[in-house]
């Protein structure tokens, strides 16, 4: 994390487009979820999620008959998740910062963070989330990654861009395959809280259009908080190279982790 101050305005980017965060975004693959019932949270079971964004993974989740608490920090973000979650009467959405949120008396089976737990303080998402479960209750978090693959020359390409657009880019910066980016558990098993994790992922493409890849770099807080000029200098960089060069398509590789670990302690 880097100072508090900055942490936070990134984290509630999010939350200034919810709209253009619910089209651009995909879902997450759906053996994610097979995988999550096998581990141990079967369908009814009682699911509390963090940072629910628009619903993304919780309409999964409702699809499958959980019940689902979801706490969203963005007010935005919330009200479009309710939309997409209004057939669901398994679900409801909260608004709130996971860190202030009182936890209710009952505990749930299970605690899920898709693509969210990152944005969590670490001095407390660990510990609330043990606190959440019951004994024997499972976290499981959800991280995405772009890794190499797809139209590999655009996005060689593309770092010009980032380094003439975004001064805090690595120069040479080159995406890696999945097998570079390590498997992690270490907050969770030092926490005492939870036994070792077990790891699922999953490699999948997502071919985009010109303005549905802009769309989507539009989703990330990084991009939203550029100054005005600089963002859309890249967006534009970026947005020639695919339709002077690749002929208005790309294809992007991504590696979706799930991470599942047991409430020990």
């Amino acid at each position: 994390m880097t100072d508090s101050g900055d942490y936070v305005r990134l984290r509630t980017t999010f939350n200034e487009d919810a709209e253009r965060y619910d089209r651009a975004r995909p879902r997450y693959p759906q053996q994610l979820f097979d995988d999550l019932a096998a581990a141990g949270a079967r369908p009814g079971a009682r699911i509390l999620e963090i940072g629910c964004g628009t619903g993304k993974a919780t309409v999964s989740l409702a699809e499958r008959g959980y019940r689902v608490v979801a706490v969203e920090l963005g007010p935005d973000m919330a009200a479009v998740a309710r939309r997409n979650l209004a057939p669901y009467d398994s679900v409801e959405v909260i608004t709130a910062a996971f860190e202030d949120w009182p936890l209710p008396d009952q505990p749930f089976d299970a605690v899920i963070a898709a693509t969210a737990f990152h944005w969590i303080d670490p001095a407390v998402r660990v510990v609330k989330s043990a606190d959440a479960l019951r004994p024997g209750g499972i976290l499981a978090t959800v991280s995405t990654h772009h890794i190499a693959g797809g139209t590999e020359a655009f996005f060689a390409a593309a770092q010009g861009c980032y380094e003439r657009f975004d001064p805090a880019t690595p120069p040479g910066l080159r995406l890696e395959g999945a097998g570079s980016i390590p498997e992690d558990d270490t907050e969770l098993v030092r926490s005492g809280r939870f036994g070792p994790a077990t790891f699922h992922r999953y490699e999948w493409e997502q071919r985009y259009s010109t303005a549905e890849y802009v769309d989507v770099l539009m989703t990330y807080s990084g991009h939203r908080a550029l100054p005005d000029a600089r963002r859309s200098g890249l967006l534009d960089c970026i947005a020639g190279l695919i339709d002077g060069v690749h002929g208005g398509q790309v294809v992007k590789r991504y590696m979706t982790e799930l991470r599942v670990a047991r409430r020990t302690g």
